[in-house]
This record gives C-alpha cells, sequence and structure tokens, in this order.
C-alpha cells in the first residue's frame, strides 16, 4: 500500500521547524564563536597537560552531555557526569524535583575525579535550576575552568531556582548562548498561543561538535596527533579505539 501524499499543512510545519533550527545555528556561528574558540583554547591546553575533559547535563540536556562521550570523530577524552535521575530515563516529574534540589551534585561530584586546570562543560538551557548551578559552583572551587552552555534568553528571563539567586551563567568562567527563545520551542503558529519545535538539543549539538573540532585543529597546528575516535564500523576502528581508551580508563568512570 502506498503511503497518502503529506498534507500542506504538515510539509508546511516541517519548513517551519527547519527554518527556525536554521536560524539559531547561524546566530551560534556568527555570534558565539569567539566564546567556542576560547573554550577550545581551555580543552586542548588541559589534554595536551593530560587531563580530561569533563561533561554535564541535566534534563534534556543530559543528551547534549551524551553527545559529548563516545562518539566516531569525538574526542576520546571526555568523561561525562552521567545521572540517570537527573534525566528524562527516570520518570520526569521525579527527575524534575531532584534536579531543582540543592545536594545532589555533592553526591555525584564525589564519584569523579575532577582535578585543577581542566575543563568542566555545564550545560542547561535554562540555566536556573540546583543541580547544574551546583555543579558549575563546586567545579570552580576545585580549580576546573566552568563552560557553561545555556540559552542567556531563557535565563534572564527567568528566576533561579538556586539558594544563592544565581544563574549558570553567572557562575562560569564562560558562557556559550543556546541562541534559543524562551522556552526553547522555536515554532509559532497563528492563532495559538503555544509554541512546538525545541531547539536547544541541535544547539548543543553544533557547539560540542565544534569544540571537538577546535581542539583537533590546535593539536595539529602544535604537531600532535589528536585523541579521536574512529568508527567501530570501519577496518581498524575498535583496535584505534581501545588503544586510545587504555590511556584515559582509569579518569572516565563510564569506559
Amino acid at each position: 500500500m502506498s503511503a497518502a501524499p503529506p498534507t500542506a499543512e504538515a510539509l508546511d510545519g516541517v519548513r517551519q521547524y527547519g527554518e527556525a533550527a536554521l536560524r539559531v545555528l547561524r546566530t551560534i556561528l556568527a555570534t558565539q564563536a569567539g566564546a567556542i574558540a576560547t573554550a577550545a583554547d581551555w580543552i586542548a591546553e588541559s589534554l595536551m597537560e593530560g587531563g580530561v575533559l569533563h561533561v554535564f547535563g541535566s534534563g534534556h540536556s543530559h543528551l547534549t552531555a551524551e553527545e559529548a562521550f563516545h562518539r566516531a570523530g569525538g574526542l576520546v577524552p571526555v568523561n561525562p557526569l552521567l545521572a540517570p535521575f537527573l534525566s528524562p530515563i527516570s520518570p520526569p516529574r521525579v527527575a524534575a524535583a531532584l534536579e531543582r534540589l540543592p545536594g545532589v551534585a555533592d553526591a555525584l561530584l564525589a564519584s569523579h575525579d575532577l582535578r585543577r586546570g581542566e575543563v568542566l562543560i555545564v550545560i542547561s538551557n535554562s540555566g536556573i535550576n540546583a543541580a547544574p548551578v551546583e555543579v558549575a559552583l563546586k567545579a570552580r572551587d576545585r580549580g576546573l575552568r566552568v563552560v557553561a552552555l545555556t540559552s542567556l534568553a531563557h535565563s534572564r528571563g527567568a528566576s533561579s531556582r538556586h539558594p544563592s539567586g544565581k544563574k549558570l551563567y553567572e557562575v562560569g568562567d564562560l558562557t556559550i548562548d543556546l541562541c534559543g527563545a524562551i522556552g526553547d520551542a522555536g515554532v509559532t503558529f497563528p492563532g495559538w498561543a503555544g509554541r512546538a519545535g525545541p531547539t536547544s538539543g541541535l544547539a548543543g549539538g553544533l557547539i560540542v561538535h565544534a569544540l571537538g573540532a577546535a581542539v583537533v585543529a590546535r593539536f595539529l597546528v602544535k604537531g600532535l596527533d589528536p585523541p579521536v575516535y574512529l568508527s567501530a564500523n570501519v577496518p581498524g576502528g575498535d583496535e584505534h579505539n581501545r588503544a586510545l581508551e587504555a590511556r584515559y580508563r582509569d579518569r572516565i568512570r563510564t569506559l
């Protein structure tokens, strides 16, 4: 049975989301390239000195932290601070409550080896909940450089849920704007007050992989071989990846 042709309304929805997504991605490249390059310089410097890159995200930003980890073409020395109880893998109402709960960061960071001079990327679209703010604050206390990935439009338009009253962009060493709308969704429709089509996942993926590419460029200009994953589905990929992972296995809990 052949599928019915798509309706004009559905095609218009596809087009509108595509245009909204491209606007956000182009805005990031036009306005955030300098901040991304600075963060890449910090990461490259740390990795060249034997460090690893740490990444944390809660809520759906957990997915962006995963995107940075164990990907073909991505950096090998990436330690994700993954906490399924802070992600939609858990019942969303439970995860949302824990994300807003002060003190969760202590339990999370206690199981990771965070060292002075290394870089931690903290991802939170809203940047107002307790967990990402606390992770950033405690990492800075330990001497790490903290890069905040957050939506400045959303964060500036909402109240902090951390006892300090601070938001993520106010406690990091460097902020990279996800450039999305308040509430994340980027598509509007005539006669409807709501919005559809979140953009923060695409934005986070662009930034994470742009950081990786910039770090590789820094390694190459120094005449160094960058620690980058090959696809496990190409000849020699498994052997290449295992050899690199062996260098960092004692630092990356999830390998």
